[in-house]
């Protein structure tokens, strides 16, 4: 993923890149924006390993981990549950799992939070952490 770091630290993106979206691109899959109201159905009663990222939109470190938890969307399709869940707009979800500081990554399994991440980590580390629960 040396273009991500590149993104994410400073490295130049080549001028003549158009930004349109591409065919490819548009069919990507995307995590899914939920809230407060829809997160015991998306989240808690999924039939496999949901991850919820906890962020706001004032939040740098959330930003950082965005292109990291929608490759996850891309790399587990079908196999994973992947949401994201702006805090300022939904409360309810955050004081119910005691997060203290964003950006979180809740990892759900069977109704049921069986691990988490706290702050800006690599890809490495979130992947280790899905597939150490995926098909637990």
């Amino acid at each position: 993923m040396p273009g991500l770091f590149n993104k994410l630290f400073g490295g130049k993106e080549e001028e003549t890149k158009s930004k349109a979206a591409t065919p490819d691109q548009a069919n990507r899959p995307k995590p899914i924006h939920i809230t407060d109201a829809e997160f015991d159905e998306v989240v808690l009663k999924a039939d496999k390993l949901a991850i919820v990222d906890l962020w706001a939109e004032w939040c740098n470190p959330c930003h950082l981990i965005a292109p990291i938890i929608e490759d996850l969307a891309v790399e587990y399709d079908g196999r994973l549950v992947v949401t994201k869940l702006d805090v300022d707009h939904n409360p309810n979800t955050p004081a119910r799992f005691g997060i203290m500081g964003i950006p979180t990554v809740l990892f759900i399994k069977n109704g049921r939070e069986v691990d988490r991440i706290v702050g800006a980590q690599s890809y490495v580390a979130f992947a280790n952490k899905v597939e150490k629960w995926i098909d637990a």
